[in-house]
């Protein structure tokens, strides 16, 4: 374990990182019960099928990342894709689902060549570092947001854009419960905090009839409904066309940016960000999420990514690539025990995201804000991430100002050649939104 994952140099152990990547596993379970849920609405794609196509292309992609980068990042099917995969796509543009795979399985492709090629890394390392610090912020603002969403605590709408959710409800009751519990657990210092506040919540859920035990304990494994898989759509008359170029693109922008907003973002609370702002091992980080992404198109999935709920398990103590190995073995132990995982409510799942927003905050305190030209666009990020529940969108903003501010401050020997590159794209994007909500 020590010549794989470097355990003494990071300050870290077995133990530690087993919870950890418990942790992160049970912060992620939920995306075994949307995916199947959404994607299954879907002719052809049954739910059993879509639940063994998540769980095995979440864990080769995260033990890809354990083996190939030794960062503590688990991956999954990028949560907010599938609606977009199944209502969009498949519903409204009438897209086969095997055309649609094949937009991801080649976006898949081309991010593994980028990759090779350094591409990525260098469109990682042309992301200012206060904007980079400001990422890490914005997106524990937004998971915290997310948490207090699904546990009832706000609601989103009506006369205010956040209102306060009704504490009175059992669910609502029980996830203020296990918050506090996690929060007065890390205060007193007690190892795997999240973890313990997940369980123990859990098992209050039970006399409130929140938890719902299982009625069998068989795990949905259908190996039948999964395998031959492989079904796509390289018929020419369907990928050359703007229509196909749009939806390969969609996938490819989202992917491409909520990746390195979130690698810097776990990164940097993890502490193992370098002073120069570099990941290590981005390169082998971005491999291992292309090959996930591949790997999911073939299997019957959409757009694997890195997932935000890596926070939790970094937040439990994982610092190494170890936490990722453990979280993809777990995904496997998914397949025949999934009703035991399942068990756990979102009541004891979500709260461990609000606790770990809050603790992805602490970067803010280094971001440069007597320059304006460097605060402004961090705090735009930071702003509008949580805003319009998007990591994009907090990075266009970011990049937009950034360059404008110092165009106008005549300092643009600060801009890299990439940013401007991004800057271009970006306004293009927003032009085209723009009109197309017309």
């Amino acid at each position: 374990m020590e010549k794989l994952f470097s355990l003494q140099k990071y300050g870290t152990t077995v133990s530690r990182e087993f919870l950890a990547g418990l942790t992160t596993f049970l912060a992620m379970a939920y995306i075994l019960t949307v995916n199947p849920r959404i994607l299954g609405e879907i002719k052809g794609l049954t739910p059993g099928s879509v639940f063994t196509a998540t769980a095995i292309a979440s864990a080769i992609a995260t033990l890809c990342m354990a083996f190939m980068a030794n960062l503590p990042v688990a991956l999954a099917p990028a949560i907010g894709l599938n609606s977009f995969f199944t209502y969009i796509v498949v519903h409204k543009m009438g897209y086969s689902w095997q055309l649609a795979l094949t937009a991801v399985f080649l976006e898949g492709i081309v991010f593994i060549i980028l990759s090779i090629f350094n591409v990525r890394e260098a469109i990682a390392g042309a992301i200012p570092v206060n904007l980079k610090r400001a990422l890490a912020v914005g997106i524990g603002i937004l998971i915290a947001v997310i948490g207090f969403e699904k546990t009832g605590m706000i609601t989103v709408g009506g006369d205010h854009i956040f209102g306060l959710g009704k504490l009175a409800d059992p669910g609502v009751f029980l996830a203020v419960i296990g918050l506090v519990i996690i929060m007065i657990l890390h205060s007193l210092n007690v190892p795997g905090a999240i973890f313990i506040g997940i369980i123990v919540t859990t098992i209050l859920g039970i006399p409130m009839g929140i938890t719902k035990l299982p009625e069998t304990w068989k795990g949905p494994f259908s190996m039948p409904e999964m395998f031959p898989r492989f079904k796509f759509d390289f018929t020419v008359s369907s990928i050359l066309t703007f229509k196909f170029f749009t939806v390969f693109f969609t996938f490819f922008f989202i992917d491409l940016f909520e990746t390195i907003g979130i690698l810097f973002g776990v990164t940097i609370q993890a502490g193992l960000i370098e002073k120069d702002g570099t990941i290590p091992k981005l390169k082998q980080a971005f491999l291992a999420d292309a090959v996930g992404t591949v790997a999911g198109a073939a299997l019957g999935t959409y757009t694997v990514s890195s997932s935000v709920e890596s926070t939790t398990g970094i937040a439990a103590g994982g610092r190494t690539g170890l936490t990722a190995l453990f979280t993809g073995l777990f995904f496997l132990v998914a397949l025949f025990f999934w009703p035991v995982f399942r068990i756990v409510p979102t009541a004891a799942t979500f709260p461990a995201l609000i606790f770990t927003g809050f603790l992805m905050m602490s970067p803010v305190v280094d971001i440069n804000f007597k320059d304006p030209t460097e605060s402004i666009p961090a705090s735009l990020a930071i702003i509008m991430m949580p805003f319009t529940h998007s990591i994009v969108d907090g990075i266009i903003y970011g990049v937009l100002s950034y360059v404008t501010l110092k165009v106008v401050t005549r300092r643009l020997k600060e801009i890299h050649p990439v940013t401007w590159l991004f800057f271009v794209v970006f306004i293009f994007k927003v032009v085209l939104d723009g009109i197309g909500s017309r």
